[in-house]
């Protein structure tokens, strides 16, 4: 493997992605940077899951290259990705009698070796993850007794204790209330603030404003704006890809977007 770029976390260049005939994504080319909280917004269906996955490795190209730490990612194991980038996938099926500690313990299986297993440091990562996350008094319980927000706040936990330089956030607020949809991305950008790359999926461009330091919008498979909040969140780009009139509101750094039809 040729090393390329080794000061960006993450990489793709002029990456395409298709399923079948259906194309998805159109010669992206992005640049995640080390210490940075990355947001990838835009209308259902745009592309920005699969951009993810991307990035995690789960799905491979059609044209172009994924770099991680500046090598393809098409030459490591799964093992020695999960080493480098942690996913927070879209909720999937999980065994309802599995215990919270158990899943969260998940995220420390790549640090684990035949004959070594839950070092001192694999039980304080997890201990760690489930404490942040405010779940450590669910710990003895079975995932099928939890509520929607619970189980996100567990799978968020699990991503955590995996202690990856690189975390690939899809949609992590998703069935949280109000208070755990803003401690999740308090310590998504405390992780940004710690030296790691993080890249989320979200649908509030308000919270989006307020997390990230870049914005990527996405539209049909292309990106149509990137950079700072404040230059991607303009009325004429959010017309263009959401087809809504809006009127922006800035309170501090939040970019506040008002329906037109809202105010009539």
């Amino acid at each position: 493997m040729n090393r390329l770029t080794p000061t960006l976390a993450a990489r793709l260049s002029q990456v395409s992605f298709s399923y079948g005939h259906q194309a998805i994504l159109h010669q992206v080319s992005l640049a995640v940077r080390p210490g940075e909280f990355l947001a990838i917004i835009g209308p259902n269906g745009c592309g920005k899951s699969t951009l993810l996955k991307l990035l995690a490795g789960l799905l491979r190209p059609s044209a172009g290259q994924v770099l991680i730490d500046g090598l393809d990612i098409a030459g490591f194991s799964r093992r020695q990705l999960a080493k480098r980038l942690a996913l927070l996938a879209q909720s999937g099926g999980l065994p309802d009698g599995m215990l919270v500690s158990d899943l969260v313990s998940m995220g420390r299986y790549m640090h684990e070796s035949w004959l070594k297993r839950q070092t001192p440091d694999d039980r304080r990562q997890v201990t760690r993850a489930l404490q942040r996350m405010a779940i450590d008094t669910l710990a003895d319980r079975p995932l099928g007794q939890l509520s929607g927000g619970q189980l996100q706040r567990a799978r968020m936990a699990m991503t955590l204790a995996q202690d990856a330089p690189i975390l690939l956030l899809d949609e992590p607020t998703n069935h949280l209330d109000l208070k755990h949809q803003y401690g999740v991305l308090d310590i998504a950008r405390a992780e940004a603030r710690a030296g790691r790359a993080v890249v989320a999926v979200l649908h509030d461009l308000t919270q989006a404003s307020l997390y990230a330091d870049r914005l990527i919008l996405m539209h049909q498979g292309h990106i149509a704006a990137i950079g700072t909040p404040a230059t991607v969140l303009t009325d004429d780009n959010i017309a263009d890809v959401y087809g809504i009139r809006t009127r922006l509101v800035a309170v501090g750094k939040a970019v506040i977007p008002i329906p037109l039809g809202a105010l009539e």
